[in-house]
């Protein structure tokens, strides 16, 4: 138990006890916080280096030259929800790809933590292609367009987030109160704000579609779920991704789903997006298509060996969460790998019809490179 709390020194004193209350819970959940006390300690320096990257770039010039064709920088968050990448970096699939192109690719890997830090290194020009949520994705679409151009690559795969609470009185959206706290990774603009922004509309009124925002808090996820499952603070609800819903509804004798993004959304849709620039993709067009391809063999391997898939992702992610409950993730009925994207558009005509969005898209392939329309999309 030492060892384990050691492992937390730099979290806040009541995370630490919450973690502590959780000692006795099953072992499961203590080796996922254990996990991810890499997740948040990385966020802190990766956000840090890419922060320092953006100020050398500042005082070199505006824009950072093109690199030639051969050449790509990828940034990657983390969890399950980017294993495509995961596949596509440990089997060498881009500069595998490239070489049956006839170019020789250099890959470098970058982990950055929150949509932010990602669209600033890709506007600084110091980050080739980056990862992040829909909506995150149809902001910065929105906002360059005639200038830096930025759409979408592919889709990551579409996995759903679960609206937990562990206040029991709590049935629906209606049953929040002032008295609760919803714990997002990015209140107000992330992946699952704008998602509750979207129902919101519907259940409480168009003009009130930021009512829950003013009872919104930023906190990571790893934090959310320790705050969820010990009950007792001022966290009662968290909008959670896998794994993390998963170790809450098994650990949390309280905890419960109020309602996920699929019933949001209506259906399957995609969760993650890998986007870049106009420019990128038009100066690299053998090195782009290398890595599109390669994105579209790795869901294929992923789906012929989920198995193989789960031992990937704890390698290269060097995560310590149970083989049993990646597996279990992957095969997931609800969970699809893949780069097609699913119901995004949703969120464009959604965000629009709030104000969120200045631009009206009228299909998905406004917002995506057009290597994505060989495969069915929405």
């Amino acid at each position: 138990m030492s060892l384990f709390l050691a492992r937390f020194h730099h979290i806040s004193q009541s995370t630490r006890s919450m973690v502590l209350r959780l000692s006795t819970k099953p072992v499961l959940v203590r080796k996922a916080f254990m996990s991810h006390y890499r997740y948040v300690q990385g966020c802190r320096l990766s956000i840090l280096r890419a922060a320092c990257g953006i100020l050398a770039c500042s005082f070199a010039s505006l824009t950072v030259p093109a690199h030639a064709e051969g050449k790509i920088r990828i940034a990657q968050q983390f969890g399950i929800g980017y294993l495509i990448l995961d596949v596509v970096r440990d089997r060498q699939l881009i500069e595998k790809h490239g070489k049956q192109a006839g170019v020789d690719i250099d890959v470098d890997w970058a982990s950055l933590s929150g949509a932010t830090g990602m669209n600033e290194a890709l506007i600084a020009g110091s980050i080739d292609v980056v990862s992040a949520g829909v909506p995150p994705m149809l902001t910065m679409w929105d906002r360059t367009r005639g200038k830096q151009n930025v759409k979408a690559v592919a889709a990551l795969g579409s996995l759903p987030n679960y609206l937990l609470t562990n206040n029991p009185a709590v049935k629906t959206l209606k049953d929040l109160s002032i008295r609760d706290r919803i714990a997002v990774p990015a209140a107000g603009v992330g992946f699952q704000s704008r998602t509750l922004q979207i129902e919101a509309a519907r259940v409480f009124g168009k003009e009130d579609f930021k009512k829950l925002d003013s009872i919104s808090v930023s906190l990571p996820h790893p934090d959310a779920t320790a705050a969820l499952i010990a009950g007792g603070s001022e966290i009662t609800t968290h909008f959670s991704s896998a794994p993390f819903y998963y170790l809450a509804l098994a650990a949390g004798k309280n905890v419960h789903k109020i309602i996920s993004s699929y019933d949001i959304l209506g259906g399957p849709a995609t969760f993650n997006v890998l986007y870049s620039t106009q420019k990128f993709h038009d100066e690299n067009p053998k090195t782009y298509k290398a890595f599109y391809n390669a994105l579209v063999e790795a869901g294929q391997l992923i789906q012929a060996d989920k198995a193989a898939a789960a031992d990937t992702f704890i390698r290269v992610q060097k995560s310590k969460l149970s083989p049993e409950l990646i597996r279990k993730i992957i095969e997931d009925p609800e969970n699809h790998f893949t780069v097609s994207p699913h119901r995004t558009f949703v969120y464009a005509e959604e965000l629009h019809k709030l104000g969120v969005l200045k631009n009206k898209a009228v299909s998905w392939k406004d917002y995506f490179f057009e290597e994505a329309y060989a495969h069915p999309g929405s």
